[in-house]
This record gives C-alpha cells, structure tokens and sequence, in this order.
C-alpha cells in the first residue's frame, strides 16, 4: 500500500469518525433555534428555453443559434424561524421551523440574436439585422416553507421540507410576454454546528411548477450552504 492510499484511507476514517460522534455531540449554539442562512450550488432545467421569441428570436442562425442552456448555478439567502421544538408536544427531538427563502437563477446563456435589438433595426429602417447580444436566462424564486429538522440538540442534524410553496419570475418572458408562476417545491438536507452558532450544510430540492407562462420552469438544485443560528 503506497503512502496516497494510506493517507486517502486516514482521511475516510477521520470523516466516518467525524459523522458518528456528530449525532452524538450536544449542541451549544446561542440562540433560540432560528437561523439565518446563504447558500449556493448547481441547479438544472427540466427543459430549455431555447427557440423562443424573446430567448434567442427562435432560434435565428448565424448570430449563435438557440439559447438552449438547461443547466446553471443559484445564491441566496433565507430565514428559518422555530416554529415547536418538539412538533407541539407530538415528536421528542424533532423540530418544526417556517422557512422563508429568496433564491436568485442564472441558467447557461448564449450570444444570440437579441429580439429588441432585431425588431427594433427592422420597425425603424425596414431592413432585416442581426442584433448578436448575451442574452441571459434568469429566474427568481420566492418560497415559504415548512422544515422538520431531526435529532434536537445534536451538532448532526438531517432535515426535511415535505412541501412548500414557490412563487417565481422568469427573464426574459414567454412568447406570450408572461413572467410570473408558481408552484411547490420538496426538498431534504443536514448541517453540522461546526462552531457556536454557526453552521454548514447541504440541501437538494425539486421545484415543480404551474407552468403558468407556457413553459416549463421545473427545475432541481443541490449545493452547500452557511447558517448562523439566532
């Protein structure tokens, strides 16, 4: 065995340690059990954008074609507010928070034609122009939800949103000129008090939508985040 694999092997063995005495550690966090909390990561489309008026002039060739990115990435930030400790006396060492959340979407975009740009040559002169523009898919979401946060006074502790309710806005708008949607979204996580208050973390979650635009904004996230309890 050369000294990488060993040294890989201690590395596993100090990170298995690390996540069975987790659960066993009583937390000292300050506070009242809310948290404050910044996250980002990876998110993905369920179905591009590309081909539409607004995204890339459908698709117009020779100033970079559709504007078909699926996948991007996502910040934001939210609050967690300690709803019952113990679910109202039903569940030991379970918790309930209310989640109020704000989460900014860049998807990949493209130099296509840029719609403005293009009609605006064409209203004005008459003539047919390419107007080739970083056009940027974007999407905004707003939620509220419940989260059940597991192992009450651990420094481990797994959570989960059984549903939730997302309220988004999509730039640019459909071909329909409509932007607003909403939806629900389900999602499950864990963090580690890793100091006092503060904390880090992970979560994944799945956004279904109404698709109130005419098109398809569902999409799926995962990525870390930093908490500070309160």
């Amino acid at each position: 065995m050369d000294r990488r694999q060993k040294g890989t092997m201690r590395i596993t063995a100090l990170l298995a340690m690390a996540l069975f005495v987790a659960p066993m550690a009583a937390s000292a966090e300050d506070g009242a059990g809310n948290m404050v909390f910044f996250k980002g990561g990876f998110m993905n489309l369920n179905q591009d954008r590309g081909t539409q008026i607004f995204s890339d002039t459908n698709g117009v060739l020779g100033a970079g074609g559709v504007n078909g990115g699926n996948a991007g990435w996502y910040a934001g930030a939210g609050l967690d507010l300690m709803l019952s400790k113990d679910v109202w006396g039903a569940m030991d060492k379970t918790s309930v928070l209310g989640e109020i959340g704000l989460q900014f979407n860049r998807i990949n975009s493209h130099r296509v034609n840029n719609t403005a740009g293009s009609v605006a040559t064409h209203t004005l002169t008459g003539a047919t122009a390419l107007d080739p523009q970083e056009v940027q898919l974007t999407m905004m979401t707003i939620n509220v939800a419940p989260k059940i946060k597991f192992m009450e006074g651990s420094a481990f502790r797994p959570w989960i949103i059984p549903i939730g309710l997302d309220f988004h806005v999509i730039s640019p708008p459909s071909n329909k000129t409509q932007y607003l949607d909403m939806g629900v979204q389900f999602g499950a996580g864990f963090e580690v008090q890793v100091w006092k208050a503060f904390k880090v973390g992970v979560d994944a979650r799945y956004h279904l939508t109404a698709r109130m635009t005419n098109t398809v904004n569902d999409y799926f996230q995962v990525g870390p985040y930093v908490g500070i309890s309160f």
